[in-house]
This record gives C-alpha cells, structure tokens and sequence, in this order.
C-alpha cells in the first residue's frame, strides 16, 4: 500500500513526539510492505514566526495532497504573557478542524496492566478500564457568535440535527464493535443544546437495536468517570463537555503523554497525541512519545484499514511499558529518553 501523510509537527515537544511516530511509520511500512511518503507543515507559533499566520497557506496545500495528518501540539507561554495579541497558535488548529471538516474527536481511555499502579486512583477501580469518548468537534460554544464590550461577553452554543447525528452514527458504529454501551452525556435539564441532542440520539438508537443507550448529566458523569470507569465503554458528548471529560479521563491511566487521539471527518482524519505542546520540556528529549505512536497506529486503523500494522504497533509499545522502559512520567526511578523508548518498541516491532 502507498500512502501519503501530512505531518505537522508544531510546537514545544510536538516535533519530538512526531519524529518517534514517523520512525514507527517507516518500521511498519518495511515490515508488512507499504510505502509511507512524509511531507511537511508548519502549524502554529512556529509558523507564526516563519510566515505571521498559524495555519500557512502552504500548510493546506500539503494537507489536501495527503491521505491523512499527523499532528504534534499547538501552543507557546509567549501568548499566555501576551494576552491582547490577536494572532494565536490554537487558531491554527481550530481552522484546520474546521477547513477539513473533522467533527468528531475519538479519544481512547485504555490503561496498560503494567501502569495501574501509576494511576492516582486505586488498582481495583482502574484494572482493565477501556472506553472511548466520541466528541462532536466543530460546533457547539466553541464555534458559536461571540462578543465582547466592557462590561459583557457572550457566546452562544448552536447545535442542528445533522450535526449531532453525523457524530452519533460513528459512535454507535464504535460501540457496535465493542461492548455495545453508549452513555450520551448532556446537560439537558438546563441547556436546549442538550435536549434537542437527547431527543435526537435516542431516535437515533432505534436504527441499533442492540446497542443499549444511557443518558448521563455531564456533572454525574464527572464523578462517575473517577468514581467507576469500567462502567463506560463509548461516551458521546458535545465539543465542551467532550474537551473537559476527556482531560479528566486521562489521569485514569497514569499519564496524559499515554494518550493519543483521532479528529474524523467525512473525506480526512488528523491524528495527535492529547498531551499538549509541554513547552518545559522542549528539546530535553525526556518527552513521552507514546501518546504520538499510539496516533500513528489509530492512523493506520482508521483511515487506512491497516488493523494489523496497528495492533503490532500496540503490541510493542505494550511490550516495551511491560518491560519496565518508559520516560520519566511513567518510570522516575530509571527513565530513558523520548528516542530511547522509541527505540524500544521499533525493536520489539
């Protein structure tokens, strides 16, 4: 097979954690036969730098030439001492979500048998936990009218029923391959946003009979995801509460450099690891690349049906955590580096 991808490494530890991803890439493609071609892009600060806008014209056209994109982190502190200036790194991002069409972040919450004890949260409530959280992406308050004036602000969440059921089909599509759960998690009581979402999923659910379908405030749901996550298995929910819960959910497994994610959308998909562009640990080589590697396996899933290159990409780096190699948020008593971990699981690759 022959596949190209985009790769936008951006900010802080992006291009570390990228690279590593692109080398399991090149290992995969000489073990089972494929050819991966690499081009590319600047995103964020660092474009901002080279060319004034987040998301480069440039950036689109190798996008638009790839079979899908792997992407590191956006984000620099400059922009945090630097409140008022109007050209942000995130724009970047949210412009490309939008311009490719991705309204569905799939996030998967899965801990390693040999982490649970890195867990905040004690062995039994945290053994054997896999659910995946599908949030809408490109609508909602995010995305809304917003405004401003001295003494008020708004913005306005907006949902229609196209929207949340193109979201939903592919959760229910998830959960149908799974353990056949959906939790659609709202705020009905209060929000109109919510109601027409419940009302909307739960007819929905008629065209999948065995799937079985349970309503969850976002404020329950915040509880129980710490309280008992072996209850989940696919959590549906709108762009804010999706953004929030999923960041919650990731101190189940130990650490949020272990987690990666996948932004569908109806002709591209972009991969990236949650972690963020971890600006303190830019070019120390000590960042964890598995949230990145894990990407690059939902890649090969995903959008290009390569189940078994990506299985054999989980397999190694479950091997090389077994095996007690991790960097330093993982292992603190003997860490190796970023590339020494990769290193690892090319080997057992």
């Amino acid at each position: 097979m022959k596949k190209t991808i985009a790769i936008l490494p951006g900010d802080g530890v992006g291009p570390e954690v990228i690279s590593c991803a692109v080398e399991v890439l090149k290992k995969i493609g000489q073990k089972f036969n494929h050819q991966f071609e690499f081009l590319e892009g600047g995103i964020g600060h660092q474009a901002i730098l080279k060319t004034g806008d987040p998301l480069p014209k440039k950036t689109l056209e190798v996008v638009e030439k790839s079979d899908a994109v792997l992407f590191g982190a956006i984000g620099d502190p400059y922009y945090d001492q630097n409140p008022q200036l109007k050209v942000r790194p995130e724009q970047g991002l949210l412009k490309l979500r939008k311009t490719l069409g991705l309204f569905a972040n799939l996030r998967p919450i899965k801990v390693f048998p040999s982490l649970v004890d890195k867990s905040p949260l004690k062995k039994e409530v945290v053994e054997e936990v896999n659910f995946i959280v599908v949030r809408e992406l490109i609508g909602g308050i995010y995305f809304g009218k917003k405004g401003i004036d001295a003494n008020s602000a708004f913005d306005t969440a907006t949902y229609n029923k196209e929207e949340i059921l193109r979201v939903s089909r592919l959760a229910f599509k998830l959960a149908s391959q799974r353990r056949k759960k959906i939790t659609l998690v709202d705020k009905a009581n209060v929000l109109e946003t919510s109601r027409l979402w419940r009302k909307t999923v739960q007819e929905l659910a008629k065209n999948y009979p065995d799937v079985s379908l349970e309503m969850m405030y976002v404020d329950n749901a915040a509880m129980q995801i710490i309280k008992k996550p072996k209850e989940f298995d696919v959590i549906l929910t709108e762009n804010m509460f999706g953004d929030i819960l999923t960041d919650e959910a990731s101190v189940i497994v130990g650490s949020i450099g272990l987690l990666p994610s996948a932004s569908i959308g109806e002709k591209s998909a972009l991969y990236e690891p949650i972690h963020g562009s971890y600006p303190k640990a830019a070019g120390k080589n000590i960042a964890n690349p598995v949230g990145a590697i894990l990407s690059a396996a939902m890649m090969l899933d995903f959008s290009f049906s390569l189940k078994k290159e990506a299985q054999a990409i989980e397999k190694a780096v479950e091997k090389a955590i077994g095996a007690s190699v991790g960097t330093y948020d993982i292992n603190k008593e003997n860490p190796v580096s970023t590339m020494e971990f990769t290193k690892k699981v090319i080997n057992f690759l």
